[in-house]
């Protein structure tokens, strides 16, 4: 595992540090833009707004958008399961013949 180091990110205009390995550090990127998109989406037009308001409803949008993820890859498996099993079936019923 590689020595974690502090990088600098911004999100919604405000300077965070947060400690990350090196191998890491292009995913902590992406990942800092997304939220910075994402809350600046939520704040919308209302400079005002608070920021632990903006920043939960960010996170729970983005909660959500991963819970559907994780459905969609869950019934995939199972359909690939099930294709493989009926393929294996099928090979079993030939080699048998």
């Amino acid at each position: 595992m590689s020595e974690p180091r502090a990088v600098s990110i911004r999100v919604l205009d405000r300077e965070y540090t947060v400690g990350v390995g090196s191998g890491e550090v292009d995913g902590l990127m992406a990942a800092a833009r997304l939220l910075d998109t994402r809350m600046r989406e939520v704040r919308g037009a209302n400079r005002m707004a608070a920021i632990d308001r903006v920043a939960v409803l960010a996170a729970l949008n983005l909660a959500h958008e991963l819970e559907q993820l994780k459905r969609t890859n869950e019934q995939r498996d199972r359909e690939i399961t099930r294709t493989l099993q009926a393929m294996q079936a099928r090979l079993d019923a030939m080699l048998d013949a």
